[in-house]
């Protein structure tokens, strides 16, 4: 019965309305072909590391657990990769051989229930970051909920109560979500949220101690500004600097935007509209066609999952975008370099210390690695948002 009511709060109302129109505006816009020429600067090179081959056979107690449904990637200091397989309710981990492991949950259990491995109980998972003792931080979008996973695949809630939501700053349960979709972790080991059908960035402190950044709850739009004074539309994910700048992929602005420590927001590329489109450019000029994941790296170029276009992408710090990998308005699974790779509903994306990408290609149901087709640059430090990356030109 608790799994239950969970699903039934997660399609009530206007946030069920929203999360189908999402999905109506992808399948729709997959089909339409690509808008601009991209611009392939220092291209990546795609092989599937855990694919669908694996997801027909759903994972459970009688065999080890498939990747059916990936949605959020983290990667750990070794080199972990970590997948949040959402409609088995459960964390993956798979290891730079590529072995699939459960680290937390029981595929095909939904629930709230804090514990260890299989005993832990989570409700349709949805983004994920990693600090650096490794520790992992889970966007638990049923239950509206914050989790803590350690290493050893011990959970518990940070923030949040189970089947409840709402738009209440506190401290641990006494805080609200409504629909939490992504998580980032600073070097402070602040947690930053995309809490999603609230269109907020809120901010979640090692004592879950919650706040909202910017943003107003239930108000959804596109205007810049500070604090409360600014609106998202549709944020599915945030990332975060060095500096403590927030990332956010503006999903149905078709834009990312940048959010300062002090709330302050400012729109980094694309145009805030609803137009979408593809091309390469700078600022304003550039487009998005529902950009769904972001990482950042040392250098602050931002890394983006363009959902709609099957491709990746990346933005320096001045706003310059250019395209990785896959050909907008074509989707596929072949592996490849630059525009030969292709992607089908790229939802995710993550950076090793070494600059390898990860990216989570949901219609395809895979996890995709790429490498610089091209080395010419040495490995940085690691990135205070959990994941890893190296500077190239």
């Amino acid at each position: 019965m608790k799994t239950k009511s969970s699903l039934q709060n997660v399609r009530r109302g206007t946030r069920a309305s929203l999360l189908y129109a999402y999905l109506w505006s992808l399948c729709v816009h997959f089909s339409m072909p690509a808008l601009a020429q991209s611009i392939y600067s220092t291209p990546y090179t795609f092989t599937t590391l855990a694919g669908k081959a694996d997801s027909d056979r759903a994972g459970g107690a009688a065999g080890p657990e498939r990747i059916s449904h990936p949605r959020g990637l983290a990667v750990d200091t070794e080199g972990n990769v970590y997948v949040a397989n959402t409609r088995n309710h459960t964390i993956c981990r798979i290891t730079p051989a590529g072995g699939v492991t459960t680290l937390a949950g029981r595929a095909g259990c939904a629930g709230s229930v804090d514990g260890t491995g299989s005993e832990a109980r989570f409700c349709y998972p949805q983004n994920l970051a990693v600090d650096e003792a490794n520790i992992l931080y889970v966007a638990d979008s049923g239950n509206n909920t914050i989790r803590r996973v350690t290493p050893a695949g011990a959970v518990t809630t940070l923030a949040g109560l189970a089947r409840h939501f709402g738009t209440a700053d506190g401290t641990g349960g006494d805080a609200r979500f409504n629909y939490p979709n992504s998580v980032a972790v600073d070097c402070a080991g602040n947690i930053y949220v995309a809490d999603l059908y609230n269109a907020t960035i809120r901010k979640v402190t090692r004592a879950g101690v919650v706040t909202t950044l910017a943003g107003k709850a239930g108000s959804f739009g596109s205007a810049d500004g500070k604090g409360s004074a600014a609106q998202f539309n549709v944020p599915l994910c945030v990332a975060v600097d060095s500096a403590g700048n927030v990332y956010v992929a503006d999903s149905f602005n078709n834009a990312i935007r940048k959010v300062t420590s002090a709330g302050e927001v400012t729109t980094l590329v694309g145009k805030l509209t609803y137009s979408s489109g593809s091309a390469d450019a700078t600022g304003s000029a550039a487009q998005f066609f529902n950009p769904c994941g972001l990482v950042v790296d040392n250098a602050t170029n931002v890394y983006v999952a363009d959902g709609g276009n099957h491709t990746i992408r990346r933005v320096t710090a001045a706003g310059t975008v250019t395209t990785l990998a896959g050909l907008a308005g074509h989707s596929g699974s072949a592996d490849g370099t630059g525009s030969a790779a292709r992607f089908w509903n790229p939802i995710s994306i993550a950076l090793d210390r070494t600059g390898n990408l990860y990216v989570a290609d949901l219609g395809n149901a895979a996890i995709r690695k790429g490498t610089l087709a091209r080395l010419t640059s040495t490995p940085a430090s690691r990135p205070t948002d959990g994941s890893f990356s190296f500077t190239a030109p």
